[in-house]
């Protein structure tokens, strides 16, 4: 079946495709960031980080297991330099990273043709990404403000009253035309 099989194609043919992917991927490898056209870095992405992973399954299996990671990975990339770099110094960097070894920036728009332009990079192991806010219930905030908290009715709770509103008239949660103005 060929389901699901209709992602990131990229205007080309499956051979053309093929050596693209395996020219990004070694580039890649090679310098640890690259800037290329947004679909072009989005396609590139699940494809070298199976690259990647197949290096962590290497560093820990057996030699002919890891052999054959090696040459998996050859198989997909074609550049015996870029794997062998990959394979010998960057697998270690991956150790401790279970996925997402690549992050992508959009750079906005390239002057010649209007493509949107992106920077895919190699991101290191001690790299924890941007810090996660935290996210505070209205119970939360109303204990450290010393208020109580609102208790909303069910029919509030689904953005009602619980009667139809009369014809004509405003609802409450919409800002007046002179407030609309104003901002």
């Amino acid at each position: 079946m060929r389901h699901l099989k209709h992602r990131f194609q990229l205007g080309r043919k499956k051979e053309h495709r093929e050596a693209l992917m395996a020219n990004l991927a070694a580039a890649l490898l090679r310098h640890g960031r690259i800037q290329t056209t947004l679909p072009k870095a989005k396609a590139l992405r699940p494809f070298v980080e199976k690259v990647i992973t197949l290096a962590r399954k290497a560093r820990n299996a057996s030699p002919e297991r890891a052999l054959h990671y090696r040459r998996q990975a050859l198989s997909r990339v074609r550049d015996k330099e870029a794997v062998a770099l990959l394979f010998n110094e960057r697998a270690e960097d991956f150790a401790s990273r279970c996925g997402g070894y690549t992050r992508i920036y959009k750079l906005g728009n390239r002057l010649g043709d209007a493509s949107e332009m992106a920077v895919i990079q190699l991101i290191a192991a001690d790299d924890e990404g941007y810090p996660k806010k935290s996210r505070k219930t209205r119970k939360a905030a109303a204990a450290e403000t010393g208020e109580e908290a609102p208790v909303a009715t069910p029919e509030e709770a689904r953005g009602g009253s619980g009667e139809p509103p009369a014809p004509g008239a405003e609802s409450p949660e919409e800002p007046t035309e002179e407030e609309k103005k104003s901002s």
